[in-house]
This record gives structure tokens, C-alpha cells and sequence, in this order.
């Protein structure tokens, strides 16, 4: 922590840094991981975890197990301790955790509007979403046809509604307009929410900033890739990248005109921070992209505790942190 910031800082983040601190503690290890490794049963994984903090939200649970109860009752952990830290939070920290669930929002009106469109149960696709990202009105996302109906009818009360400004249209639903929306969504998400860090100054904005920028990176990487071969012109391409980051604005220029995944590879290579997880994989492969990607942002998550009293740093770390061990049982 910088200047005359830590001075001040325990009259309203001591206690959240102390909590936060211990939730960091109990993260599961590298000898977790090995020996959920060895399970042979979904008993034996809530045996193991039965001596980790995960254990008593698993320890009425009976046999035979499910898959999907165990990653609801880890992500039921996640929800909990999320929500005794925004009760406890006051500005500008409860403005910051709040950031942090739009992405899940977005993420879940995505699924809901999908799932609606290849005719799914409703309900189904609600227990289905993020506990994170849900709203009063999210289960009337089905009625909408077309993007402007989605906001007006449903999205205009929820804190997604400034970021509708730039998907508002008359086109029908379909599946290439909805992951133009979604990407859309967190381009403007993504920019929203960088700003709010740099105005917070200090150690906040130069931690969040290079998380947010891996993010943003990230993203137009993936939206370059999955772009390939489809109707979306260079223009539509650019339009989806983030207005910061690493690659902005001369590597989004190289990203739009890319007409395969070696192609991507060679910009992507120009940038030091990520010719480390290019070179893991092989030329035309994409496939293990994802994976590199995120064994990436977990140790830039972890960097982020490093710094003593870094509260709004920690607690996105922490989340983040949870919600990549709750990926651990679906994978």
C-alpha cells in the first residue's frame, strides 16, 4: 500500500483484510489437488474434503453423491462468505463487489436467453445459473424475441442497463447475435470497470489494472479465434476488443486481420507476458489455449495477496480464487 493510504486503512478495511486473509488460508493445496487426484468416488472426494472448509457444507449431504451437488454446495460456500463481505463492506469496497458479479449476471442472462431460443424448461436453466449473477426479474428473460425488447422489457432495472446502449437493436435472437451481445456486454463491463479502478488510485488501480488488462486480452484473443471462418467482418471483430489492455490499440489492429490460429500466435508473441503460454502450445493447435490462459490468471490472482493491506485487490482475488477450485469437480 502506497503514501498515507495505510494509515487510515483499519477504520474500515482491517476487519475485511483480517477475513480475507482467512479465507486465503483455506484454499485448497497443491497436496489437496494430489490427493483428489487419487479419489476414486465422489464419497471419497467429500471425505477429503470433509477436512477442508468446504466440509460442512458437504457433511449432511447423503449417498450416492452427484457431481452438481458438490459444485452447488462449493459454490454455496463461495455465496456466503461473499455476502457477509458486502454487508460488511462501505464504500468504495461495496461498489467494488458489486463490480464483481456482473460478469456472472451477464453470463447467466447469456444462458437463460440461449436456452430459451433452443426451447429449454426454464426453471432448468435457472438452477443452472451463477448464484452471483441472478435479479429479480431474470426469470422473464424468455418473453424477449429481440434485443430491444430484452432491455426494455427486463434488463432496464438491473445494473447491466448502461451497457446495453451499444447491443440495442430490432434483430431477432440467434445464436450469432447473442455472443455478439455477450461480448459486447463485456467490452463495455470490462472499460466500466477499469475506469472505476484507476479513479480509485494507489495500489488498487495498478493491481486491478494489469488483472483487468490479462482479462480484456484475453477475451479479444479468444473472440479473434472463435471468429475464424464465420461471418463477422474485421470491422464487427475490432468493435468487440476492449478500449485497454496490453494489446491496445496495435495489437487489436494485427488480431482483426487474422485468418488462423498461427496467425493469432505471431501477434500474440510480440507481447512478453504471453509468449510464455503460446509456447505450451503447438503451432495450429488451439485446443489447450483456454487452459494456458488459466493457469495464468491464477498466479496473477495469487500476486495480487502479496502486498499487505491490499483489500479491493485481495477480495477479487479471493472470489476469483473460489471460483476457480469450484471448476475442479465439473472438470
Amino acid at each position: 500500500m502506497y503514501g498515507f493510504e495505510a494509515m487510515t486503512f483499519n477504520i474500515h478495511g482491517g476487519y475485511l483484510e483480517a477475513i480475507v486473509r482467512g479465507h486465503r488460508a483455506g484454499l485448497l493445496t497443491a497436496s489437496d489437488y494430489n490427493n483428489l487426484c487419487q479419489c476414486e468416488t465422489l464419497d471419497d472426494i467429500k471425505m477429503h474434503l470433509s477436512a477442508t472448509e468446504y466440509g460442512p457444507y458437504l457433511q449432511n449431504e447423503p449417498s450416492p453423491l452427484h457431481t452438481t451437488t458438490i459444485v452447488e454446495k462449493c459454490t454455496l460456500k463461495l455465496v456466503d462468505e461473499y455476502k457477509h463481505m458486502l454487508c460488511q463492506a462501505t464504500e468504495p469496497l461495496s461498489t467494488f463487489l458489486e463490480y464483481i458479479t456482473y460478469g456472472h449476471m451477464i453470463d447467466n442472462v447469456v444462458l437463460i436467453v440461449t436456452g430459451t431460443l433452443h426451447e429449454r424448461d426454464v426453471q432448468e436453466l435457472l438452477e443452472k445459473c451463477h448464484p452471483l449473477g441472478m435479479f429479480d426479474s431474470i426469470a422473464t428473460l424468455a418473453v424477449a424475441q429481440n434485443m430491444r425488447e430484452l432491455y426494455r422489457l427486463v434488463l432496464v432495472d438491473t445494473p447491466l442497463a448502461p451497457y446495453f446502449s451499444e447491443c440495442i437493436t430490432s434483430e431477432d435472437l440467434d445464436d450469432m447475435n447473442i455472443e455478439i451481445m455477450r461480448n459486447t456486454l463485456y467490452k463495455a463491463y470490462l472499460e466500466d470497470f477499469y475506469k472505476f479502478c484507476q479513479k480509485l488510485g494507489g495500489a488498487t488501480a495498478e493491481i486491478m489494472s494489469d488483472l483487468l488488462a490479462f482479462e480484456a486480452d484475453r477475451r479479444a484473443t479468444n473472440i479473434t479465434i472463435n471468429s475464424i471462418g464465420t461471418e463477422l467482418t474485421r470491422d464487427d471483430r475490432r468493435k468487440l476488443y476492449s478500449n485497454f489492455g496490453l494489446l491496445y490499440p496495435y495489437g487489436h489492429e494485427e488480431l482483426a486481420v487474422c485468418e488462423d490460429i498461427d496467425q493469432v500466435r505471431g501477434v500474440m508473441e510480440k507481447y512478453p507476458p504471453y509468449q510464455s503460454i503460446f509456447s505450451k502450445l503447438s503451432y495450429g493447435e488451439s485446443q489447450m489455449l483456454d487452459k494456458a490462459f488459466y493457469e495464468e490468471e491464477v498466479k496473477r490472482l495469487c500476486l495480487a495477496f502479496e502486498q499487505q493491506v491490499l483489500y479491493l485487490n485481495s477480495l477479487a482475488s479471493i472470489i476469483c480464487c473460489n471460483n476457480r477450485e469450484q471448476r475442479k469437480p465439473e472438470q
